[in-house]
């Protein structure tokens, strides 16, 4: 079909009005795109100059590479928890197969015994001084990695009444009196301001090697009559208290995973029941999940005296202390403890056991709270007869099995007027 000749010239130029209208169009809107970018500049120079003006950094692009190749320690307890922390990483975890674990590094491939309850005799090469470390010290780094031992008495039934607060107390074989005047004053099992407590006391084995006769035949007497021991086989040492530690986390979960909190102490310390469960009530069921609470010590670290009990040698640890909760004594909640039970599979044993829950409290992301209450260091001299000022305490270290029983009676006297 062909066009009129006449009508072609005006559709030519209606069309080229048509694409005329267009390029105006466009022009406008780049005009219109290039004017609001150079706006956002404007507004970004503006920005980082007030700023800069104010003290606060100005956005910088990093120099270094984000992802850096760890450098291994030579301090034994730092490779170790290099290495773990390398296993559980979940990233790793993923993407490593069996058969990719066994082309890792040395370092990180390095299981050490079959059994880890076997000596770890590899510690003698790896620690440049282990020869002349406490033996303390060795016999500590030869069975590090192990942490399942027998249970010689086991209370199956101690939380078949739910407890609202569970009392952990670390005590040793022979300290007979001590419990018992412990069962007799804040620690009694049963009723109390009408919540139930419960009370078990935390044992390892008394060998001949420490000195001590062979008391089983009382302990099995006393756990029979009280039903509140629990006793594992092992060596009960002042660097085994971080084991006795782990193995109750593992009697918790497995026997007493519901109680609500868990106030976790010495022998040799008064705890006043009562305050604490006064306090429990009043807190606030958002606080209450991740409770951590006691006389809390900061910007620590390692003791680099032998003379001194907890001396730890470079060769071993270096870094700062996490804060922690001093080992005399703490409060925190019974889900807490649970979780405390999980992550501590992911942190390296340490001789010291209060240093050591603070690592596992670090590896959750929490940091312990620090209550006044708690007094692991005593109390001025002035005030240790002073039955008031024990009632606005919760713990108190260190007092004898005599001196408990007198401060509770103080406070269960109706008569004792505080005002």
């Amino acid at each position: 079909m062909f066009l009129n000749a006449p009508l072609y010239p005006a559709l030519v130029a209606q069309r080229e009005a048509k694409m005329s209208v267009g390029r105006r169009k466009a022009r406008v809107l780049c005009v219109t795109m290039i004017f609001n970018i150079f706006i956002c500049i404007l507004v970004g120079i503006s920005w980082n100059l007030s700023h800069s003006k104010s003290g606060q950094q100005k956005v910088r692009i990093p120099s270094e590479r984000f992802w850096r190749r760890q450098t291994v320690s030579e301090s034994f307890w730092n490779k170790e928890q290099q290495r773990l922390d390398f296993i559980y990483n979940p990233v790793f975890k993923m993407a490593l197969s069996n058969d990719s674990l066994a082309n890792l590094p040395d370092w990180l491939n390095d299981t050490g015994p079959l059994d880890p309850c076997e000596p770890d005799r590899r510690v003698s090469t790896q620690i440049w001084d282990y020869n002349s470390l406490p033996q303390r010290f060795q016999d500590f780094l030869l069975h590090m990695r192990c942490r399942t031992y027998p249970m010689l008495i086991n209370q199956l039934h101690v939380c078949d009444k739910k407890p609202y607060l569970l009392l952990a107390i670390k005590s040793l074989a022979p300290h007979f009196d001590r419990r018992q005047a412990i069962r007799e004053s804040w620690g009694r099992a049963g009723v109390l301001a009408n919540r139930v407590i419960a009370t078990v006391f935390l044992l390892g084995n008394a060998t001949a090697t420490d000195h001590f006769p062979d008391l089983s035949w009382m302990l099995d007497h006393e756990a029979e009559l009280h039903k509140d021991l629990l006793q594992w086989d092992y060596r009960d040492t002042f660097f085994n208290l971080t084991l006795k530690e782990v193995l109750f986390q593992q009697w918790f979960s497995q026997h007493c995973p519901h109680a609500e909190y868990v106030l976790k102490g010495d022998d040799d310390v008064f705890v006043n029941t009562l305050r604490i469960i006064d306090f429990l009530e009043g807190l606030p069921k958002t606080r209450a999940k991740d409770l951590f609470m006691g006389d809390v010590i900061s910007n620590a670290g390692p003791h680099r005296d032998r003379k001194l009990k907890y001396f730890i040698p470079e060769s071993v640890f270096v870094g700062q202390y996490p804060p922690y909760a001093g080992g005399g004594g703490y409060l925190y909640s019974g889900n807490l403890a649970l979780r405390l039970y999980n992550v501590s599979r992911q942190v390296a044993l340490y001789p010291i056991d209060d240093v050591y829950t603070g690592m596992c409290l670090k590896k959750l992301g929490l940091v312990p709270d620090k209550h006044k209450g708690f007094k692991t260091f005593d109390i001025e001299g002035k005030y240790r007869d002073n039955p008031c000022i024990y009632r606005s305490l919760m713990l108190v270290h260190s007092r004898t099995p005599q001196e408990m029983l007198r401060i509770w009676s103080w406070l269960v006297r109706p008569e004792l007027d505080c005002q």
